[in-house]
């Protein structure tokens, strides 16, 4: 993806879901913003996780999984996604069936490159049911959403008014990644 927004407002956008309600209908009706948790909130590595709601299985456009798990999972992760920023600029998306870590290449001050690779169980193409494109249209959906809140943040930021203001206290990583960084 070509996004025209610095790199670090694409890492900022990824580490909070308080937008989530409003900009990514699908996405939280599968993944719920106060679902989760953070668990990592200091250092190079930032995340937690958030509930897969039911009856979905999945972060898919149909909510089923879409391939086999990828690996074996306590019965509490079965049901969750775990999102995590690997300082400075990669982004690392855990779910049950499927991974995708993202990777953010600065091109200018204000344009980025998202590269996206995904991962499944070696075995899972060959099975019944598999249907990762469940889950890349979903993302790629998800994914453009953001692009554009990023970019529309990009516009804001380049105002002569512009001035940061504070973290809420559900931004805990946000804080935690302009610490690190």
């Amino acid at each position: 993806y070509d996004v025209r927004a610095n790199w670090k407002l694409i890492l900022q956008n990824y580490n909070e879901c308080l937008h989530c309600p409003t900009i990514h209908p699908e996405l939280s009706t599968k993944l719920p913003y106060t679902s989760g948790a953070n668990d990592l909130i200091d250092g190079p590595f930032l995340g937690g996780y958030m509930e897969i709601k039911a009856p979905n299985d999945s972060a898919t456009i149909t909510g089923r999984a879409c391939a086999l798990p990828l690996g074996q999972l306590p019965a509490e992760e079965q049901r969750r996604a775990f999102y995590y920023a690997l300082f400075p600029t990669m982004m690392l998306s855990l779910h049950p069936d499927y991974a995708v870590y993202y990777t953010v290449t600065p091109r200018t001050p204000t344009e980025s490159l998202v590269t996206c690779d995904w991962m499944v169980h070696p075995d899972a193409p060959s099975q019944p049911g598999y249907n990762i494109a469940d889950a890349e249209e979903f993302w790629d959906r998800t994914n453009r959403q953001d692009w554009h809140i990023c970019e529309q943040s990009q516009l804001g930021i380049l105002s002569r008014v512009y001035a940061p203001g504070p973290y809420s206290p559900r931004e805990s990583v946000p804080a935690a990644w302009d610490r690190e960084y």
